[in-house]
């Protein structure tokens, strides 16, 4: 065998063992995909503050496998979401989707049957795509009328039974009035890492399956 040779083959031998010092995340990597309004878009706040960032911090340390993609957009609709969901499927190829919408439908008072048909679409889109789901809990203010804020708040519930995925059932658990921005909507941002703990209630479950 000719030197030539023998360099060739200690190379090809050799490539396939070098990638074992490598990170394992250089190969497992995960998009969580956070599809979601203003709420998760860090409105009124500096970006890096707002709860999707402190995921992406927190998950670096107890789950670096994974990435956070944030698809929010500000005042985004379930309808908006709709129209863009497909791309951001195809572009992320997410292990898991995030669906925190439904706060503009409702401050819009669209009616709630419209809502669910959005939501339903997005959940369906996402497990048809092979992806574990999180549904974001939202609730309106009293004044948009007692029986439309009550099949609003029964709506979230009643999509993550019937499509079997997890849910978080107020978003916005524990946020104190004085931690809302001027607007009475918006959460500061002391409140985001109480946003995210209720979040990963429920997403933790997700990740270690």
């Amino acid at each position: 065998m000719t030197i030539l040779k023998s360099i060739l083959l200690y190379a090809v031998l050799w490539l396939p063992l070098s990638t074992l010092g490598q990170p394992l995340t250089a190969y497992a990597e995960k998009n969580i995909l956070v599809f979601g309004d203003s709420l998760s878009a860090a409105h009124g706040i500096p970006r890096e503050e707002g709860w999707v960032n402190l995921l992406q911090q927190q998950l670096q340390l107890s789950h670096p496998q994974y990435q956070v993609v944030n698809a929010s957009i500000s005042g985004e609709t379930t309808s908006g979401g709709r129209q863009r969901i497909a791309a951001a499927l195809r572009k992320h190829q997410p292990a898991i989707v995030v669906i925190e919408l439904g706060a503009n439908d409702g401050l819009r008072g669209t009616p709630v049957a419209d809502i669910h048909a959005n939501l339903a679409d997005l959940i369906q889109r996402s497990l048809k795509a092979h992806a574990k789901v999180l549904l974001l809990g939202i609730q309106l203010p009293p004044n948009y009328g007692g029986r439309y804020t009550a099949n609003f708040k029964a709506m979230y519930p009643r999509l993550a039974k019937r499509y079997r995925v997890a849910l978080v059932p107020f978003l916005l658990e524990g946020i104190a009035p004085e931690q809302f921005q001027a607007d009475n909507i918006h959460p500061t941002a002391p409140a985001q890492p109480l946003i995210l703990q209720n979040v990963m209630q429920h997403l933790e479950p997700l990740l270690d399956q």
